[in-house]
């Protein structure tokens, strides 16, 4: 047999319990949130490393990166040598109200030149103000963490060991005199 306001009765004992309990609800602008490690929030641009090889923009599945550049020549460096050119990178922009934080641009790019950030507090006012030139996306690298160590188990890269067996066999090559 139910008894009447027999869920009201329940319901009120849910409440009260609550009420009793210490919140676990951490006030966002005055306690920032424990964000894990290597998390994202916002692309990071080294634009040094940057050779205008379009991949990012080219794997985007969003179409959100926009990447204009221009060819400098560069005089031969011997006689008779032939001029080189090179890509100067002019504009990098992404509009991150497009972008869908997949990753993907920071994977397909080759030279290291794209990271992620931690920071995700870049509301703007306007839509328009949500695409982000090079100036912009080159502040958020101080934000970038280290990448974590390897194990201690791990093999070193084969570049590392390359270079320090280059190393040695020139230090010995030094000390014999030759």
């Amino acid at each position: 047999m139910r008894i009447p306001g027999d869920g009201l009765l329940r319901g009120l004992a849910v409440t009260w319990r609550n009420l009793t309990r210490r919140s676990v609800t951490a006030q966002y602008p005055d306690a920032p949130p424990e964000l894990p490690p290597r998390s994202r929030g916002v692309i990071a641009l080294i634009e040094e490393k940057c050779t205008v090889c379009m991949l990012c923009a080219r794997e985007c599945p969003a179409w959100c990166i926009y990447i204009d550049s221009h060819k400098d020549v560069m005089p031969a460096t011997t006689e008779g040598g032939r001029e080189r050119s090179r890509n100067v990178l002019d504009r990098f922009a992404i509009d991150y109200s497009l972008c869908m934080y997949c990753s993907i641009c920071v994977e397909a790019c080759p030279f290291d030149a794209l990271h992620w950030s931690p920071e995700f507090e870049y509301a703007e006012l306007d839509i328009r103000d949500l695409t982000h030139e090079k100036d912009r996306l080159r502040d958020w690298m101080w934000t970038v963490p280290a990448p974590v160590a390897l194990d201690d188990g791990a093999q070193e890269p084969k570049e590392i060991t390359t270079a320090q067996k280059a190393a040695e066999r020139a230090a010995r090559s030094e000390g014999d005199g030759r």
